[in-house]
């Protein structure tokens, strides 16, 4: 019973961080509009360039692996903001 509580009990806070952290994250993207819209468009942009039938020269697959890095970076630099204003 013991091991069931303590399984629900990390569950729950487990699961109240991640929705802070959207809710952060959303209010952040909130704040910073153009950082939120590139993501977006380069999000299109990879959808758009996967499902093209030509390779664009043949600069299709670095196309589509740095836009997903500066997607990645684009949320980090979201998060790293969520974090400092939260320790305001």
């Amino acid at each position: 019973m013991k091991k069931i509580l303590l399984v629900a009990a990390i569950t729950l806070f487990a699961t109240s961080a991640v929705i802070v952290a959207q809710q952060n994250m959303r209010s952040e993207a909130g704040e910073h509009p153009r950082i939120s819209r590139a993501i977006h468009e380069l999000e299109d942009a990879v959808e758009y360039m996967e499902k093209a039938p030509h390779d664009f020269g043949g600069h299709k697959a670095e196309a589509i692996r740095d836009s997903r890095k500066a997607i990645e970076q684009l949320k980090l630099a979201l998060q790293f903001r969520a974090k400092q204003d939260n320790r305001k």
